[in-house]
């Protein structure tokens, strides 16, 4: 059932017109009673009736895509390519979208946020990309969000991200399970037995996902893992540094580390240089993604390439309308392992 303005002002215990004041900000009304209105406003998920000219139609020209960083090259390749298929003919006025990127920085309430902002103004569609926060209670209000959005004439797409649960949002995953199958099993095939990962962190999917594909190769190989190998944090170039440094500490006889992306594999590899380990003559390194710098890096980088800027640029044309859903709502986006310079057989092979 639609929650009215009547509905927020009986929870706020204030007047219509008061809640009418505090969503418009055009008249001043007491902070204590600001909050009220603003908490019955989420406590009833009531959607303020965006600007007359979105109103006029379903939706407006609004687009959403939903980023974790946009200063990490994996989202802003993505947005880039997103927007590139909401354009109009030879982007001329009166064809075109506006994209809006929303930057959520990790946090699942920002994401929610952003979610409720682009349902208040009919947003055509919204993307939502890269890995999902693995938590019920997120992961069900996230649902609710997408139903609703999709209630309202939003189009749904989610851009390597797992399908949320009780939606019809369509979903282009990435496999990062069996990219990080392959990239481990190269390793293994070169003769490392011991292998740190250095991982992102434990609440992303895309975390659970690349160090599953990690840990079923090594199981595949008869290899036991021991709880030294395994190092976690945020998917930068500090903590690929801090990590490396934390598993050179415990398991100063490793001979690759393998990291969850390729910005950490980056600070890997200083963390590397810095106790005096060549690449890959002592240590090799290998990343995930192969974002634009991999191949530059000295040596080049060793990674799986996911293909995202393809893949968001199909995200966003399905948003548009433009190219079918997948079948079944679902396709599995596979990456292609990428050797180079980083890694070579262990001393002594």
């Amino acid at each position: 059932m639609t929650v009215t303005l009547a509905d927020v002002a009986a929870r706020a215990q204030v007047s219509p017109a008061t809640v009418s004041r505090v969503l418009n900000g055009n008249y001043p009304v007491a902070a204590a009673t600001r909050e009220r209105v603003l908490k019955a406003v989420d406590d009833l998920d009531y959607v303020l009736n965006g600007p007359a000219s979105a109103l006029a139609a379903a939706t407006s020209d609004l687009v959403g895509v939903l980023v974790n960083d946009i200063a990490d090259p994996f989202f802003g390749i993505m947005a880039s390519a997103v927007q590139s298929e909401i354009v109009g003919p030879g982007g001329r006025a009166g064809g075109e979208r506006l994209a809006v990127v929303c930057n959520t920085g990790g946090s699942p309430e920002r994401e929610l946020t952003y979610l409720t902002l682009l349902q208040r103004q009919r947003a055509a569609a919204v993307v939502l990309t890269g890995g999902a926060i693995e938590d019920e209670a997120h992961v069900a209000a996230v649902a609710g969000k997408l139903r609703r959005l999709a209630e309202a004439g939003t189009r749904v797409v989610l851009c390597g991200r797992p399908p949320v649960p009780e939606t019809d949002a369509a979903a282009l995953t990435f496999d990062n399970r069996g990219g990080a199958m392959e990239l481990t099993r190269h390793l293994l095939d070169l003769g490392h037995r011991r292998i740190g990962y250095v991982a992102g962190p434990q609440e992303r999917t895309t975390t659970r996902d690349r160090l599953e594909g990690h840990r079923a190769a090594l199981a595949e190989a008869g290899v036991t893992e021991s709880d030294g190998l395994v190092a976690h944090g945020p998917y930068d170039r500090g903590a690929g540094y801090a990590a490396t440094a934390e598993l050179l500490r415990s398991e100063p006889e490793l001979t690759a580390v393998v990291a969850a992306n390729d910005t950490m594999a980056l600070g890997a590899c200083a963390a590397l240089r810095e106790a005096g380990l060549r690449i890959p003559e002592d240590v090799s390194v290998a990343g995930f993604d192969d974002l634009p710098f991999s191949v530059d890096a000295v040596p080049a980088l060793t990674t799986v390439r996911l293909p995202l800027a393809d893949a968001a640029a199909r995200a966003g044309r399905i948003a548009m309308g433009r190219e079918a859903e997948p079948a079944g709502g679902v396709d599995v986006v596979r990456g292609e392992l990428m050797v180079r310079g980083s890694t070579g057989a262990p001393r002594g092979a």
